[in-house]
């Protein structure tokens, strides 16, 4: 979608340097770029890229100095970017219509405007917000509710009694509301706990592919507004996660959980039960945070079991020296015993 420099600007809060009136259509790294893509440096040391690229507009920082260029001014020029991106390029169709092939209950509502591509199921009692776009071979459970102008992409799964709102994104692959791993012991055998709540996602949530969140135990697992979840991420029953926060690929989140607003998490991170993170926590990849455990608001924690950072660089100093420690023991044992 064609844009001038001016419009955007406009559009995402920067201030115009040169020609307003040269018109962008797309972006692109500045190597990669045509002259009507539109480029953006972070940095000065990268200048010397948009120097040389086809690219006529560039969004940059205050510090950055550029010739021959229109440049768009921001603080914060990869998040303007981002918002002049979502202007720029228009998204693929995932369904537009009711497909010919899709297997809508009588009693389910799929609001008009709304898409159900091929040989996707919707559920008895479900309903389908305006403008929302249910891909080929998902499968929306009985009782499920999603709001309005959401991407649920191909092969989604919905158990029943899944709630999404507005503007949410699902990728393909992603189970919502399977069974938590609850279980009590007991006669030699595990007997299965009752998994009766629900999995309730809010407003501007993207969930990545291949993603599972359990429904509740007898509470429920609710994500909260504008979340990101990255591919391959498991959420437990009764978990609860905060505003904004994010959450990278392979963590594993064990039942009741209780993430604050904001929190940070890196990949492969593993959190065992009844954990906390108050808001602003930032957690590094592959910590694992034992069960029970709180990590205080605003504090960076990374290893196994999690400590603070400026512990974590401690400890993790003194075991890359181990070998050369063991050495000098086995050299003070020599000469201890020779004496």
């Amino acid at each position: 979608m064609k844009r001038t420099a001016e419009e955007l600007a406009k559009a995402i809060g920067a201030t115009v340097e040169g020609d307003g009136t040269i018109e962008v259509s797309g972006v692109a790294a500045p190597e990669q770029a045509g002259e009507h893509d539109l480029i953006y440096v972070g940095e000065a040391k990268h200048a010397a890229r948009a120097e040389t690229s086809r690219a006529v507009c560039v969004i940059a920082d205050p510090t950055v100095r550029l010739t021959r260029k229109t440049i768009l001014r921001s603080a914060q020029p990869k998040l303007a970017f981002a918002k002049a991106a979502a202007l720029l390029l228009e998204r693929a169709p995932i369904a537009t219509a009711v497909h010919a092939t899709a297997v809508v209950a009588a009693s389910a509502r799929v609001a008009a405007g709304a898409g159900v591509g091929p040989y996707a199921v919707i559920g008895e009692n479900s309903f389908i917000g305006k403008g929302t776009q249910i891909g080929a071979h998902s499968v929306i459970g009985d009782d499920c509710w999603i709001g309005e102008n959401c991407r649920i992409h191909p092969q989604v799964s919905l158990y029943n009694r899944v709630r999404v709102g507005h503007r949410a994104e699902i990728h393909s692959g992603a189970v919502l509301g399977a069974d938590g791993f609850g279980y009590a012991h007991g006669e030699g055998r595990y007997w299965k706990f009752p998994q009766a709540g629900i999995v309730e996602i809010g407003d501007d949530v993207e969930i990545g592919a291949n993603t599972t969140i359990d429904r509740g135990s007898l509470d429920d697992t609710r994500i909260a507004e504008g979340v990101k979840i990255d591919n391959l991420v498991h959420v437990g029953h009764n978990v609860q996660i905060g505003a904004h926060t994010v959450i990278a690929a392979q963590t594993g989140i064990s039942g009741s959980c209780v993430f604050g607003k904001n929190v940070v998490i890196g990949g492969q991170a593993g959190f065992g039960e009844h954990c906390r993170l108050e808001d602003g926590a930032v957690i590094g990849g592959q910590s694992g945070v034992l069960g029970g455990k709180t990590i205080r608001a605003g504090d960076t924690v990374w290893g196994t079991p999690a400590r603070s950072m400026d512990k974590f660089k401690e400890t993790y100093v003194w075991h890359t020296r181990l070998p050369e420690l063991a050495a000098r023991i086995k050299r003070l044992e020599v000469k201890i015993g020779g004496k």
